[in-house]
Order: C-alpha cells, then sequence, then structure tokens
C-alpha cells in the first residue's frame, strides 16, 4: 500500500507534481457539479417533478440540521457544511468506482481543517474584537494559557487525522483483506488439477463486499457527519467567546 501516484507534473518551478488525489478531486467536484445543476435546472415555484422535490429536501434537511445545531443565526454556514458534507461523502465513496478517495489523503482532511479553523478564528474575531480573541487564550484563569493555545493548535490537527485514519485504514484493512482471500484461494484450490478451477478466486466473493459495506459506506456516512458536527460546534462556539 502506497501513498496517492504522481499522475503528472506541471512544467513550472522545477515541476509542480498532480497526484492521485487532486485529479480524483476534480473528477468528484465535476461530476458534483453536473449533478448540482441538473438538479437546480427548470425550477418551478410550485414543485412539478421528482427532482425537485428531491432537491428541496435535501436543501431542507441541510438546513433544519444547521439551524438545529448551530442555530438560526448561523444558517449562512448551511452552503459551506453542505458543500463540506458533500465533498467528504463523494470522495469517500469514489472507491466504489476504483479511484482512490481523496480523503485517504491527509493533505485533504488538513485543508478542510485548517479551513474551518481559520473561520473559527475570524468569526471569533469578529464577534468579540482582537483584544478580546487574545484575551479568550487566558480564560477562566491567566494559568492555562499555554493549554488553551496548545488546544487550538491541536484542534485542526485532532480532526484531519480522524478523517484520514478511518478513511485509510478501512482501505489498507480491505486491500490485505482482498490479497490475503486471493493467496488463500490459490492455496486452497491447487490440488485440484484444473488451470480453470485454480483462477476462481473463491473465497474474495462475499467477503470483501461485506467489508466494503461498513468501511465504504457505513464509515463514509459516519465520518463525513462527524467532521461536520465538529464544525457547525466549533464554528456556533465564536458567538459565547
Amino acid at each position: 500500500m502506497n501513498g496517492p501516484k504522481i499522475i503528472f507534473r506541471i512544467p513550472i518551478f522545477g515541476g509542480i507534481p498532480v497526484t492521485e488525489t487532486i485529479v480524483n478531486c476534480w473528477i468528484v467536484m465535476a461530476v458534483v457539479i453536473v449533478i448540482s445543476i441538473w438538479l437546480g435546472y427548470g425550477l418551478k415555484i410550485r414543485p412539478e417533478s421528482k427532482k425537485q422535490i428531491v432537491a428541496e429536501k435535501l436543501v431542507g434537511m441541510l438546513y433544519n440540521l444547521v439551524e438545529e445545531t448551530m442555530g438560526k443565526k448561523f444558517s449562512s454556514f448551511a452552503p459551506y457544511i453542505g458543500a463540506l458534507f458533500t465533498m467528504s461523502i463523494t470522495g469517500s465513496l469514489s472507491s466504489l468506482f476504483g479511484l482512490r478517495p481523496y480523503t485517504a489523503d491527509l493533505s485533504t482532511t488538513l485543508s478542510w481543517a485548517v479551513l474551518t479553523s481559520v473561520m473559527v478564528w475570524v468569526f471569533s474575531i469578529k464577534a468579540n474584537g482582537f483584544k478580546g480573541w487574545l484575551k479568550g487564550f487566558a480564560e477562566p484563569v491567566p494559568f492555562i494559557l499555554p493549554i488553551n493555545i496548545i488546544g487550538e493548535i491541536a484542534n485542526p490537527i485532532s480532526m484531519s487525522f480522524r478523517h484520514f485514519g478511518n478513511i485509510a485504514t478501512g482501505m489498507v484493512i480491505t486491500s490485505l483483506v482482498y490479497g490475503g482471500l486471493a493467496t488463500l484461494s490459490q492455496t486452497v484450490l491447487s490440488f485440484i488439477p484444473n488451470t480453470f478451477i485454480n483462477s476462481i478466486p473463491i473465497f474474495q466473493l462475499g467477503i470483501p463486499a461485506l467489508l466494503s459495506i461498513y468501511f465504504d459506506l457505513f464509515g463514509s456516512f459516519l465520518q463525513a457527519f462527524i467532521i461536520c458536527m465538529l464544525t457547525m460546534v466549533n464554528l456556533s462556539n465564536t458567538s459565547s467567546d
């Protein structure tokens, strides 16, 4: 199991590497954009098509989740939370179509976590002023100032490693089990003197599908939900700083 491969290099500044992570992310974004345009095309004031009903239902569920978690005054963050959830879930599920999930690359999840932290800092400064934001590190008592600073730095790191670790671990475990089952199939069937039967991967039928249901479906939805919930909680805490 290796990291993302370098697909090509952009011939400037000594060659900028473009990895599988970037290419697969752009492929997924293109698909998401096409589906979004299709869902948003030809909308009517009174819904007449199933497509519009589904689109309005999804948007309504998103805004309800954001308002229930963060409060109505943070409803403007719903598009960002929706984009974060969509990119997380589609990126993780892209493995079902043979693509290496870009969420199994730490650079992807770390960039999301850093972006969230920057947003938290900006809105905290906007709500409390720069001096109030700095003063918040020394509350409730100045003695815990170093702990608060470490916690502020550790927050994006923990968010990114949680998401990256779960997706990458699932990918590694699935690959190891799949390879082990292939070896087991060859070993068991090697006693049968028939080339066609020996080539049948009997132990690779069924078990990898069960692992895929857990790691690709359940794990992907769970990690997308967790990173969105952590983002909403961190952003909503800026109002009480």
